[in-house]
């Protein structure tokens, strides 16, 4: 399978490539095992990340360089096929990832190699020994959870980059949040010798067990993120909230540039 994705549509003014899940898995492990440019990234747009690219240059220059843009929220979806473009369902981080594990574990000709950055202290440690106990074949070679505002500190960048590259991992998951994971693997992936790095938020926490995955009933629907609220009121209410004014806004703007 060929380095550059083909398929692409452009909405909210970012590029989208419609995959399945299978796709997506399969353009990972190919590039982990075969690619030989800089580190690819992975980003996955919800609705959240939707309203702060309505905002922020810095995060629209990162899904701008990103190697895979997948759908993470169904509303994206939803808000694609209103304008006739088609992708097929949502591929969320924190079921890709998974999915990339289960993956390597069914393939025994080849180990993945994993560094865990982000997650509150200890969690990481957690997540890693779920994942080697889970997955054969998959195994976390470094983890790292850094210390808040780490991303204006170069030297403590830099010091990261290193880990990184210390540990021999070919694959990064990223679990810092948005826009900060975003942003910060685009200004340093030329020093990441991964082959393949993924933003996927709370994913490090929902290996752990740390924190819930709402019941797939609710995925299904789209209301993952009424679950997410529900557990973390305090963190997510007013994010969500938010979120809610602002999203139609961007779906109508969308409508009314393409009438």
């Amino acid at each position: 399978m060929a380095n550059i994705i083909a398929k692409k549509i452009n909405i909210f003014g970012i590029t989208i490539n419609p995959l399945t899940m299978n796709e997506a898995v399969d353009y990972v492990s190919t590039w982990i095992r075969f690619a030989e440019s800089n580190c690819k990234f992975i980003v996955t747009p919800n609705v959240n990340c939707v309203v702060q690219l309505s905002k922020n240059q810095a995060y629209r220059d990162a899904f701008e360089s990103a190697s895979m843009v997948v759908a993470d929220g169904k509303p994206v979806v939803w808000t694609a096929r209103l304008m006739g473009e088609s992708i097929p369902g949502t591929v969320t981080g924190s079921d890709l990832v998974p999915a990339i594990f289960q993956h390597f574990h069914d393939n025994a000709d080849a180990e993945l190699k994993v560094f865990l950055l982000g997650a509150m202290p200890g969690v990481a440690e957690i997540a890693a020994g779920n994942i080697e106990r889970t997955y054969q074949h998959v195994k976390v070679t470094g983890l790292y959870s850094p210390p808040f505002g780490f991303e204006k500190d170069a030297v403590e960048c830099e010091r990261i980059c290193q880990l990184i590259s210390d540990s021999g991992a070919d694959f990064l998951l990223i679990g810092l949040g948005a826009p900060k994971q975003a942003t910060w693997v685009n200004q340093y992936a030329r020093q990441l010798p991964v082959k393949v790095a993924i933003c996927a938020g709370a994913t490090i926490d929902f290996l752990a067990g740390n924190k819930p995955r709402a019941p797939k009933w609710m995925t299904n629907i789209g209301i993952e993120w009424f679950y997410r609220m529900m557990t973390e009121p305090r963190r997510l209410a007013k994010r969500y909230a938010g979120d809610a004014l602002v999203f139609p806004g961007l779906v109508w703007k969308e409508w009314t540039s393409r009438r």
